[in-house]
């Protein structure tokens, strides 16, 4: 058993301010000289860099569906090792999980960590009502220990005295509303932790606004957990595996690269837009936003290196960015750019999403860096749709999501995949993609 403070910051919906509380919080106990380890339920990017950034740590992602139950705690064992306090920012409403259900929900999460929920709520426009509200939360689920509430968006001293006239929960924060403290946003979230330090100015206003010791005595009031089991052997593969990472690749789950690590793969980080190929023995291409940089990566020597690769036999993998990046050609509302070219697509950027949910694959064949037969699961939320060619092949079977077209994802040439599927990796992939970069090496 281990103690672990630990506070999940939920909220009643999306754009209630639980974003900002939860980084606000966490800047604020930052700057009381506590060690704070951020969590984010489901399976967001972004808000990650944010929290990354303000503690110093890095931020994991906590994802019921993805991760299972086990996964859960094993992430947050893992990580929360030497921390004071554990900050754990909820996904969309408290109760929002899988098609309609309770699984992978913020209240999933906190029940899995048996963590006390402080419950951000909007009072903008309101005043008693707030109390209805706050009451349906906490009877909702009986075994969801909603213990307290931040109202955002307070008016003014009065509007505040017309909520205080009523009761309903003890009240940890009474949050001003600020206009200029503004997050910018654009086609698939908030602006990068890199891009902007707004996110952390919110930690002054909480220190002004929230009882910060009465939070910290609710996450002690979290009672011990039972450890994971130590599996932490690691053998030497002998390998390097290149990470593209920059600005226009930079949606990575952690826990994966941990476990490419683990696997015993030495991690390269490279710049497909600056830097040339690195002397690695597999490549991975995560997520993120190459539209935005179509230009500087068309002009990099790195897709000429990366193409002579995969004509060598080296195995490439690639989710939805990274996937873009090694299509025929990217299009966007500023140009028509040539990519890498080892796919046989070419991708388009729309006005829409075209993707957006949970993840399942089974792997049917085709792919060195995929185990066939092998099932995962993860994400997908893109705005961009390929054009592929007839004799296209697809290495995965989607059981649910979109993929590439219409239930088919993982386009495959070589050793070489690229699918709009953000994978979890599971049991055993990291391994799968190790050896393949032996086997690789080797010859």
């Amino acid at each position: 058993m281990r103690s672990i403070p630990r506070i999940v910051i939920a909220g009643t919906h999306s754009g209630c301010g639980k974003t900002t509380l939860a980084s606000g919080l966490m800047a604020a106990l930052v700057t009381r000289g506590l060690a704070v380890q951020p969590f984010k339920v489901g399976p967001d990017f972004i808000d990650p860099t944010h929290h990354s950034a303000i503690c110093g740590r890095t931020s994991r992602n906590l994802d019921p569906f993805m991760m299972g139950e086990a996964g859960v705690r094993e992430t947050f064992f893992r990580a929360s090792a030497g921390a004071d306090v554990a900050v754990v920012e909820g996904v969309m409403g408290l109760y929002d999980g899988l098609d309609g259900t309770d699984t992978a929900s913020t209240a999933h999460v906190a029940k899995i960590l048996d963590a006390p929920v402080l419950l951000a709520v909007d009072a903008k426009g309101a005043s008693r009502s707030v109390h209805a509200t706050i009451r349906g939360y906490v009877g909702f689920d009986p075994g969801v220990r909603v213990a307290g509430v931040v109202f955002n968006r307070v008016g003014s001293p009065r509007h505040r005295a017309l909520i205080e006239a009523t009761q309903s929960l003890p009240v940890y924060g009474w949050v001003p509303r600020r206009d200029d403290l503004v997050v910018a946003s654009r086609h698939l979230g908030l602006a990068m932790a890199a891009e902007t330090g707004a996110m952390g100015g919110f930690g002054a206003v909480v220190e002004e606004s929230c009882d910060l010791p009465g939070i910290m005595d609710l996450a002690r009031s979290a009672p011990p957990l039972p450890a994971p089991a130590d599996v932490s052997c690691r053998p030497e593969a002998g390998v390097r595996i290149g990470v593209a990472r920059d600005a226009a690749f930079c949606f990575y789950y952690p826990d994966n690269l941990d476990r490419l690590w683990q696997a015993g793969a030495a991690l390269v980080f490279f710049s497909p837009m600056t830097d040339r190929l690195p002397d690695v023995d597999a490549l991975y291409f995560g997520g993120g936003y190459p539209e935005l940089h179509a230009e500087a990566l068309a002009a990099s020597r790195c897709r000429e290196d990366v193409r002579r690769a995969v004509d060598d036999g080296m195995p490439v993998y690639g989710e939805c960015g990274g996937l873009a990046y090694l299509t025929e050609r990217l299009a966007t509302a500023e140009g028509d750019y040539p990519m890498v070219g080892v796919l046989p697509a070419a991708t388009e950027m729309t006005g829409r999403i075209q993707g957006l949910g949970y993840v399942e694959a089974r792997v049917v064949g085709g792919a060195p860096v995929l185990a066939p037969g092998s099932v995962f699961r993860g994400h997908e939320f893109h705005y961009s749709r390929l054009d592929c060619a007839s004799d296209a092949r697809f290495a995965l079977e989607l059981l649910r999501g979109r993929g590439i077209d219409g239930g088919r994802d993982g386009l495959v040439v070589q050793n070489a995949v690229g699918q709009y599927t953000h994978a979890y990796f599971p049991e055993g992939f990291a391994g799968t993609l190790v050896r393949a970069a032996g086997a690789y090496r080797r010859g």
